[in-house]
């Protein structure tokens, strides 16, 4: 057998256990239990772009990218799935397409405003959270219109109401605030952020959206890139070896999302907003690692250097020089920002199991009978 041969072989058997392990960790009531077709709408950063920012710079991401799951690059910053594609998965429904996607795009499961690097402020900077919730507006508008004169593969107007509205974003807010403001200042910034969002989730609800899925952000001072440029000292790394003022900061800023999901419940007639606390979910994994069959869960799997860190920002992950591990399962982080498939597995197994979201409801309660909702 040849070294082509036998890489094929290993990289389907991955393929193949990660769907059985996903499986085998989900309550199987999580899976396939739509009475009505599937339609979600997403909006976020790097962690659920699913070729946003691809498609709007005409920019395709280099190998290893997409190597463990489609072979190639596919528009996303890992080696295969996100969380948003496993979370389709679990619903029988097909990945979601990127609103700018031009070329034969198919947007009857939702659509994913979702693009790299974007944050909620600058408010108006391309692809800001605003930004993106204009593009769904639009987009909303004119549907009916094309759909009317037999344009396909659009999203049924009943549907709108009916959908999922998911929201991950913060994390890029609180990275660059870091980046040129000392602990305190950034503290004080974190309310701007959440105005954003609450500014976005209205503008949902008030163009027919009732069904939102919020993800708070995960722990900033764990990843390679942070512990790498991040000026530190060894009395400020927790137990885990994560820079602890920035973790504070993405806990902060989780509180404060948190309580903006319990005001806008208050506010909110017929409207279901679910809070999911991803930053439990990595830090559990990252704390944990070794339980869950990782190694080095500070360290990335591509990029250059070599232990602790595995981080370059002059030779990062796909550029010349770069180094890779022969085993992205065995890596949490893929390219010191973004994680390898198989964390973003276990990090959407949690997702299905409901322990981490408030009110406890699964996935897909948006295309079910509400009735069954756990409140």
């Amino acid at each position: 057998m040849g070294v082509r041969e036998e890489f094929f072989l290993l990289s389907s058997l991955h393929k193949f256990l990660l769907v059985v392990w996903l499986c085998l960790s989900v309550p199987l009531t999580a899976h396939c239990q739509c009475n009505t077709s599937p339609v979600i709408f997403n909006f976020g950063d790097s962690n659920s772009d699913t070729g946003g920012f691809s498609d709007a710079l005409g920019f395709s991401f280099l190998p290893p990218a997409g190597r463990t799951y489609f072979g190639r690059p596919a528009g996303r910053l890992s080696d295969g799935r996100l969380m948003i594609d496993f979370l389709c998965e679990s619903l029988n429904s097909t990945y979601l397409t990127p609103y700018l996607e031009s070329l034969g795009p198919n947007f009857t499961n939702g659509v994913n405003f979702a693009v790299g690097g974007s944050a909620t402020l600058p408010r108006y900077k391309p692809f800001s959270l605003g930004v993106q919730v204009a593009q769904f507006i639009r987009f909303r508008t004119l549907s009916p219109a094309l759909a009317s004169k037999g344009h396909k593969d659009l999203v049924r107007e009943e549907n709108f109401q009916n959908a999922l509205y998911t929201i991950d974003i913060g994390q890029n807010d609180l990275s660059w605030s870091f980046s040129y403001l000392p602990y305190a200042q950034v503290i004080e910034k974190i309310p701007s952020f959440i105005t954003e969002i609450k500014l976005a989730i209205w503008d949902l609800y008030q163009h027919g959206g009732k069904n939102f899925w919020v993800h708070n952000t995960g722990p900033l001072g764990c990843l390679p890139l942070k512990l790498t440029v991040y000026g530190h000292n060894a009395s400020e790394l927790d137990e885990n070896g994560c820079i602890q003022p920035l973790n504070d900061a993405a806990k902060m800023f989780n509180v404060q999302l948190r309580a903006l999901c319990e005001e806008l419940r208050s506010q909110m007639k017929n409207a279901t907003i679910v809070y999911v606390d991803i930053y439990s979910i990595k830090f559990d994994l990252i704390s944990n690692a070794s339980k869950y069959g990782f190694q080095n869960p500070l360290m990335a799997c591509c990029g250059y250097g070599g232990p602790p860190y595995n981080y370059n920002p002059n030779v990062t992950c796909g550029q010349a020089g770069y180094k890779v591990c022969n085993e992205g399962s065995r890596y949490i982080s893929w390219d010191g920002v973004h994680h390898t498939e198989a964390a973003n597995a276990i990090f959407a197994s949690k997702i299905l199991s409901t322990n981490y979201s408030t009110p406890q409801v699964k996935f897909n309660f948006f295309c079910n009978d509400k009735s069954m909702i756990n409140s």
